[in-house]
């Protein structure tokens, strides 16, 4: 499994003061959650295949969190296209949300930002 780029990991950390806040973020991070899950159990099977950096499945969780479930879900669909045997490969970052106002833990969940 490949590791995350960093700017798919945070320092975060969900306070009980949050879950009610935290309600709209469910779809995101359930789609994060099974992302992990392939990250953890099916990717590695393939190993180091992709022509692109990040993996596709690293990019998936990137875009997921920045830009939520469906429209993450439609540029991880639209990566997974491009990235085939006759493509150039190299860097390709998912572009960041303009107004991203949330935060990262560790394991790349997303939670509400705190002000304190």
């Amino acid at each position: 499994m490949s590791t995350l780029p960093s700017y798919a990991i945070g320092s975060a950390h969900l306070h009980g003061s949050d879950l009610v806040r935290s309600i709209p973020l469910l779809p995101r991070n359930i789609v994060l959650g099974f992302l992990t899950g392939y990250r953890a159990v099916i990717s590695p099977l393939y190993g180091d295949v992709c022509a692109y950096y990040p993996s596709c499945s690293a990019y998936a969780v990137g875009a997921v969190q920045q830009h939520g479930a469906v429209k993450g879900a439609a540029l991880s669909a639209w990566r997974i296209l491009r990235c085939n045997p006759w493509t150039k490969g190299g860097v390709d970052d998912v572009r960041p949300h303009d107004h991203f106002r949330y935060d990262l833990t560790a394991r790349g969940f997303v939670v509400p930002s705190r002000k304190d």
